[in-house]
């Protein structure tokens, strides 16, 4: 009896700790998301099938001040990037006022920068990235708005954030249709690879983007 009643105590204490233990957690992860896990259509030909180790090509460009700007210079930060042009009277002013909020929440935080890839690098010159960052009240060393040669602007689109489908790419066409770029914000982490994409005109996602980027910080 005395044995019985041992087992059962036992039990009555051991159980709840090994479920404490061992309990799924309700903790989000963000996984690092490689071109396998995306649409096919989003990704180049050659890179469809990569699985691990995506990372994002370094680059130089052109800031909104006329400033050479390399992506090395902004090594284990974290990035928001989009692709917009200025002139852009469709789904960009949607992004960039919701582009604001992110810059708002993380202000302070000299870790996390936004990056504006234009689309129309021939339009978009330094003078109208700069007119365009101040209507959207973009704060120095936080948010660059980025210009320079165009087939490096759309590889990288292609090839490392996958914001363009390769056959519009190679079909440009008119800078006005909204094909060329997409809605999306992409995070990246400190290591250069994506782990996560948001609709940048919908509140509740881009909501969901400042909470992962906190999620981010504490990694």
């Amino acid at each position: 009896m005395k044995k019985v009643l041992f087992i059962f105590l036992l039990l009555i204490v051991c159980v709840p700790i090994a479920y404490y233990f061992n309990k799924p957690s309700d903790k989000k992860v963000l996984k690092v998301i490689n071109p396998i896990d995306l649409n096919s259509e989003m990704v180049d030909v050659e890179l469809r099938s990569k699985g691990k180790d995506h990372f994002i090509a370094d680059f130089d460009l052109i800031d909104q001040d006329g400033f050479a700007f390399s992506s090395s210079s902004f090594s284990k930060k974290i990035w928001i990037v989009e692709y917009f042009f200025a002139s852009c009277m469709g789904i960009c002013p949607i992004m960039n006022e919701q582009m604001k909020r992110v810059q708002a929440a993380f202000l302070a935080d000299t870790n996390v920068v936004i990056m504006s890839f234009t689309v129309d690098p021939e339009n978009d010159t330094p003078k109208v990235l700069k007119e365009y960052a101040n209507a959207h009240g973009s704060a120095a060393g936080k948010w660059f708005f980025l210009t320079g040669d165009k087939d490096s602007i759309y590889k990288l689109a292609r090839k490392s954030f996958f914001l363009l489908k390769p056959a519009e790419a190679e079909n440009q066409g008119d800078v006005g249709s909204d094909f060329i770029h997409t809605n999306n914000f992409v995070l990246i982490d400190e290591n250069k690879q994506i782990r996560g994409y948001y609709d940048g005109t919908n509140r509740n996602e881009v909501d969901e983007l400042i909470e992962d980027i906190v999620i981010l910080q504490k990694e």
